[in-house]
């Protein structure tokens, strides 16, 4: 089970200045693409203290210069693991462009204005999961948890405003450092760097593949 990756020759020359402008190239490129269902998919991987990972799939949902966004349940594995060490992966695995783009940094908490914002962008349905759900606890069945929504779903019709969860919210992961990888024969990938400076300036570095 091997493919020969033929692609263009990624060079330090070819890269923004800074690593969100280059995310944002390489994302419009990969959201115009049929093959990948859903650019905005990405791991994340979190860790315990002492070290023991976990790692899910999960939506991005904003990006800019201070950092890349997604919302949880900050009660859930994650959004406990993340409270108790902030250092996170992200990890955009664009495998029908022989792409990969991999982001390290520390998470911390959304404003609570930026939640309540984005929830009243979801549909009423994600609303009452978000209520339904208590993330990555045990449940005795699926039909627990589907008559948990349908009594949401009663206290709160269709048009009637839900209100946000407490324990509910925004991460930003805030980069350290931003990898972007381009797939090419024999295994002699092109992987390019963003390293954050103290200064918050970033300088670029090439790995070894």
């Amino acid at each position: 089970m091997r493919e020969q990756y033929r692609t263009v020759e990624l060079d330090v020359a070819d890269l923004a200045p800074e690593p969100v402008e280059q995310f944002a190239r390489w994302f419009k490129e990969t959201a115009a693409s049929p093959a990948i269902h859903e650019p905005n998919a990405m791991v994340v991987s979190t860790a315990t203290p002492d070290g023991r990972p976990s790692s899910r799939t999960v939506l991005l949902k904003h990006y800019d210069e201070a950092g890349f966004v997604f919302f949880t349940n900050y009660h859930s594995r994650k959004g406990r693991e993340l409270e108790a060490n902030p250092y996170v992966s992200l990890l955009f695995p664009w495998h029908p462009l022989a792409r990969q783009v991999i982001v390290t940094g520390r998470a911390a908490r959304t404003g609570r204005d930026e939640t309540v914002a984005y929830f009243r962008t979801r549909p009423h349905g994600s609303q009452l999961g978000a209520w339904a759900s208590r993330q990555s606890s045990v449940i005795a069945s699926r039909a627990e948890l589907l008559a948990r929504y349908e009594e949401l779903a009663a206290r709160y019709p269709e048009g009637e405003q839900v209100p946000v969860p407490p324990e509910w919210g925004g991460v930003r992961v805030v980069p350290e450092t931003v990898e972007f990888w381009q797939g090419h024969e024999n295994r002699l990938h092109d992987r390019l760097r963003y390293v954050r400076e103290g200064d918050g300036s970033w300088r670029v570095e090439r790995l070894s593949p």
